[in-house]
């Protein structure tokens, strides 16, 4: 793939995250002095001096607040590219889920090491560009970068064996979840039925690869996205349960509260 402008930023902001023009970009930060509060998914996490984040949705980032003292070097890249530099390797399907519970990863010392050489290369590179392979070193560059938190990953996590056929059924769940089906269609046998399998063996792959079931991540789309519908005071209530065709506005009610613990009324205030 060709590298294009914007398909690859080096930073040390990491508040970019929050710029609309980088919706579309993963987000890669080494911490180097200080700490950062990022609030992702609904909750606050906390990164310290020798931390890696990797925020996989931007647009699931709604703070960003950083200490006086706190550096970081931030490696924004646009989707599409990430995933023609993403290594093959069906690890990365476990990853990427559990990048969506908890961004933050805590490394040992030699893993700092490892992650800060790989972050130095990608931004060396960057600057001083091979003439003709300039895409291509970028490309390998992020690759081994990747590796690296792959390891890292799965030190922290443990490691679980991820069959292609399992990694092929959770992306394309993802992928129907990326796009809203949960708005319409909320019921695990909905997926199932569309990837071809049983709803026993999708929430049983979920729950192996992530530790959560399938009805928890369908869950957990919504009410991502309801949180930021039942902020925007210019949409009603009964338009809000419209958009996600809740039979009842008791129905849509008893849904936030389970899934928000709260009641709709309580976001309006």
């Amino acid at each position: 793939m060709e590298l294009q402008e914007n398909s690859v930023i080096i930073d040390d902001r990491l508040d970019r995250m929050l710029e609309p023009e980088l919706a579309g970009h993963f987000t890669h930060a080494y911490c180097t002095a200080g700490q950062c509060e990022v609030t992702f998914n609904g909750q606050t996490f906390t990164m310290h001096e020798g931390d890696c984040m990797i925020i996989i949705a931007n647009r699931l980032v709604s703070r960003v607040a950083p200490s006086a003292d706190f550096m970081v070097t931030v490696v924004y890249v646009e989707q599409s590219f990430l995933q023609a530099c993403t290594p093959h390797s069906n690890y990365g399907t476990r990853g990427g889920l559990s990048l969506y519970i908890n961004p933050i990863m805590r490394l040992t010392e030699e893993e700092r090491v490892i992650c800060r050489r790989g972050f130095e290369n990608v931004c060396y590179r960057m600057e001083h560009p091979h003439r003709f392979f300039h895409g291509d070193e970028i490309m390998a560059a992020l690759q081994q970068l990747f590796i690296d938190f792959f390891e890292c990953h799965a030190r922290i996590e443990g490691e679980v064996e991820v069959t292609t056929q399992a990694a092929q059924v959770i992306n394309r769940f993802v992928e129907m979840l990326e796009r809203g089906d949960y708005r319409k269609n909320r019921e695990v046998s909905y997926y199932a039925d569309k990837l071809c399998v049983t709803p026993k063996y999708l929430s049983e792959v979920c729950k192996k690869v992530s530790g959560y079931s399938a009805n928890s991540w369908i869950n957990r789309y919504a009410a991502i996205d309801l949180v930021h519908l039942l902020k925007d005071k210019s949409l009603s209530l009964t338009d809000i349960a419209y958009m996600f065709d809740f039979s009842s506005q008791s129905h849509f009610s008893r849904f936030v509260q389970n899934n928000l613990g709260q009641k709709p009324s309580a976001f309006r205030t």
